[in-house]
C-alpha cells in the first residue's frame, strides 16, 4: 500500500493505536476491576459478527466521513479483546461461549467447555436474578452466537435442539430473527415456502417436531411479519422472519441481498419495549450476522450496509438508555472475518483475484474522496477486536483482555456473584 493520502494514516495507522491508548487512559482514570457504584439493571449487548476494527472504520467512513462518529463509537469506554478459542482462530460458537460463560472451548461448542460439560450462561444468571432475556439476530435465531447465550449442545449444527432448549430450559422471553426451517419438521413448511427461488436449498428440516406450536402452547405470541410484531402484546414473543438468514450471502452481483423483511433496528426496538416491562430488568443480545457472512464472501458493499443497520440499532439502544440510566450498552464482535483492510484507490496496487479482489471504490461521506477494501482470506482471523461501552458498569470494559473477560465483567456490572 502507498501512504500518499492524508486520511489514510487516520484510517489505518491511528485507529489501532488510539484504541490501545484510549484503553490505557480509561483504565488509569477508572479502575477497570473496581466494583461499579451501581449495578446494571439492564444489559444490551451488540455483536457485529466478524466486525473487526477495519470494518468499523469502513462503516464509519462510508456513513459519517472522516470526522464523524458512529453511534457504536460514540461511547466513553473502549477495550481490546483477544478472540482465540482453544486454538488461535475462533469460530462464532466458541467465541460466544467465552462471552456468555467465561470459558475457552473448542470451535463448534455451544454452552459447553472443552470437555463438553455444560457451563452456566450469563442469561441463566440473569434469569436466576428475576430478569427477562431476549435474543435478536438477522441470522437464524438458533445460530451459534445467540445459541451460546441460552443453550448447551456439543455441536452448533443442532439448531432444533437449541430451539427446544430456548423454550423449555432457558425460557428466553423474546426471540426475533430468521431460521424458521429449524422450527418445523421436514415436509411441513411454515410461513416461508420451502425451496424459494433465491435459495432452493432452504427448506424445513426440524428434528424436534413443530416447535412453533410448542411455543404457542407455552404462552409465546408467534409473529411472521413486521406489522404483526409491532402489534404483539405480552412478555413472551417469538418472531421468525426467514427460512434461514434474513439475507442472501454471496459475492457482489451474484444474488447477494441484504433486505430483512423486519429490519434489525425495528426488532431491537420491539425487544426493548417488551423486555423493559420487567421491573427487575433484562439482558438483551442483538446480533448483526451479515457483517460476517458477507465478509466470508468478500462482499464489502453489503458488509458495510449491514454494519450501518447495526449502528442504527445501537442508536435505538442508546435512546433507550437515555431514559433508563441503569442500562449498560456494549458493542463488540466475536472475531474478525476476511482480513479486511482499507486502502487508497490505486490502479497499480495488487488487487487479488476471484472474490478476494479489491472492492470499491466507496465514497467517503461528506467528501469527494474514495477508498477501496482489500481482503486476505474468506475465513476468520485472530486479530483483536474492539469493544465500546457506555452506561452503568461501562468502565469495567476498558483495557486489553481475553474474550472470557467479557463474561466476568458483565457479571460484575450486574452484581452477579460467580462461584470461585
Amino acid at each position: 500500500m502507498k501512504a500518499n493520502m492524508g486520511w489514510k494514516s487516520s484510517v489505518i495507522g491511528i485507529t489501532a493505536a488510539a484504541l490501545v491508548v484510549t484503553s490505557f487512559i480509561a483504565a488509569q482514570s477508572k479502575n477497570e476491576v473496581s466494583a461499579s457504584s451501581k449495578q446494571a439493571k439492564n444489559v444490551i449487548l451488540f455483536v457485529g459478527d466478524g466486525m473487526g476494527t477495519a470494518q468499523r472504520d469502513a462503516i464509519r467512513l462510508a456513513t459519517v466521513g472522516e470526522k464523524g462518529q458512529l453511534a457504536m463509537d460514540a461511547m466513553p469506554y473502549v477495550g481490546l479483546v483477544h478472540t482465540g478459542s482453544t486454538v488461535p482462530v475462533t469460530d462464532s460458537a466458541a467465541s460466544a461461549t467465552a462471552y456468555a460463560s467465561g470459558v475457552k472451548t473448542y470451535n463448534g461448542a455451544i454452552g459447553v467447555d472443552a470437555n463438553k460439560k455444560s457451563v452456566k450462561t450469563i442469561f441463566e444468571y440473569a434469569k436466576s436474578a428475576g430478569k427477562s432475556t431476549g435474543l435478536v439476530t438477522t441470522s437464524q435465531v438458533t445460530d451459534a452466537t445467540p445459541a451460546a447465550f441460552a443453550s448447551h449442545v456439543e455441536d452448533r449444527s443442532k439448531q432444533s435442539d437449541i430451539a427446544l432448549q430456548y423454550l423449555t430450559k432457558t425460557k428466553v422471553d423474546v426471540l426475533l430473527g430468521g431460521g424458521e426451517d429449524f422450527w418445523f419438521p421436514a415436509g411441513q413448511a411454515g410461513a416461508f415456502k420451502d425451496e424459494p427461488v433465491e435459495d432452493p436449498s432452504e427448506k424445513s428440516k426440524g428434528t424436534q417436531g413443530n416447535l412453533v406450536d410448542k411455543a404457542k402452547s407455552l404462552g409465546y405470541t408467534y409473529v411472521k411479519t413486521k406489522a404483526d410484531m409491532e402489534k404483539a402484546k405480552g412478555g413472551k414473543l417469538l418472531g421468525l422472519f426467514a427460512n434461514e438468514e434474513m439475507f442472501q450471502q454471496r459475492p457482489e452481483g451474484e444474488g447477494d441481498l441484504y433486505n430483512p423483511i423486519v429490519p434489525l433496528p425495528d426488532m431491537t426496538k420491539k425487544a426493548l419495549d417488551t423486555l423493559s416491562a420487567n421491573k427487575k430488568g433484562f439482558f438483551l443480545m442483538v446480533e448483526e450476522e451479515a457483517t460476517d457472512e458477507m465478509a466470508h464472501n468478500n462482499n464489502a458493499k453489503l458488509t458495510i450496509k449491514a454494519g450501518q443497520e447495526l449502528d442504527k440499532s445501537v442508536q435505538v439502544a442508546k435512546n433507550f438508555a437515555k431514559s433508563h440510566p441503569d442500562t449498560l450498552v456494549l458493542v463488540l464482535a466475536d472475531h474478525e472475518t476476511g482480513g479486511f483492510s482499507i486502502e487508497e484507490v490505486d490502479a497499480n496496487d495488487e488487487s487479488g483475484d476471484t472474490i478476494s479482489k479489491e472492492d470499491g471504490p466507496f465514497q467517503i461521506a461528506k467528501s469527494k474522496r474514495n477508498f477501496v477494501v482489500d481482503w486476505t482470506t474468506s475465513g476468520h482471523t485472530a486479530v483483536d477486536i474492539p469493544v465500546t461501552a457506555m452506561g452503568t458498569g461501562s468502565e469495567l470494559f476498558s483495557g486489553v483482555y481475553e474474550n472470557t473477560g467479557i463474561f466476568t465483567r458483565l457479571a460484575q456490572a450486574m452484581g452477579i456473584k460467580l462461584p470461585k
